[in-house]
């Protein structure tokens, strides 16, 4: 199976001013490619070359894994964006929300703090444990909630290459204008998904 890089959905320019068509096509179409074209040429030969990525990210170590998940994160994160203010969050999710967080709000200011904080690259996930609670976790560079058993949601790019270009070292000052561009409805039916 050939891994190829996902389509986005939406125009290189339609996230600025938040994120720039320059940091899209060094993040997108520089470094995302990158990981599916090293995932392509690791996995040739192995018994990795059949899998979907989901699997691959599940079982593999090393150099497979690094890319594969890179790859999936990528994907995640992506999709999990759209232009300003053109979505919000289910009624089950606001619920959800404010059984496990208090609100929107208080999770809204928990989850940036947790961008924030972490130590040089990575992720921070919304995701769904096993017992249908709503968890915040943050994974240092590829990492995701797959490997914990759990469902994602939502997650944002900690990484230098997602920000750099139009916020230097302001790292708050991207978390705090990526949350005005996060894809609700992608959010809300990753939910649904998983509660059905």
């Amino acid at each position: 199976m050939t891994h190829t890089l996902m389509d986005l959905p939406f125009h290189e320019n339609a996230l600025e001013p938040y994120i720039s068509k320059e940091t899209l096509q060094y993040h997108y179409g520089k470094h995302h490619a990158g990981y599916v074209n090293k995932l392509n040429g690791l996995i040739e030969g192995t018994v990795y070359a059949d899998m979907e990525l989901e699997e691959i990210v599940k079982k593999a170590d090393g150099g497979i894994f690094n890319n594969g998940a890179q790859v999936y994160n990528h994907n995640f994160y992506f999709n999990g964006l759209c232009t300003k203010d053109t979505t919000s969050p289910s009624k089950e999710l606001l619920s959800l929300f404010e059984r496990d967080f208090a609100s929107i709000e208080a999770f809204k200011e928990i989850f940036l703090e947790t961008a924030a904080g972490l130590f040089g690259s990575g992720w921070v996930w919304l995701s769904m444990d096993e017992s249908g609670s709503l968890v915040l976790e943050s994974f240092s560079n590829a990492g995701n909630p797959l490997l914990s058993g759990h469902t994602p949601l939502l997650t944002c790019d900690v990484w230098e290459h997602a920000y750099y270009i139009d916020y230097r070292n302001a790292r708050a000052d991207y978390l705090e204008k990526w949350w005005e561009l996060v894809n609700w409805d992608f959010v809300s039916a990753n939910l649904a998904a998983c509660t059905q």
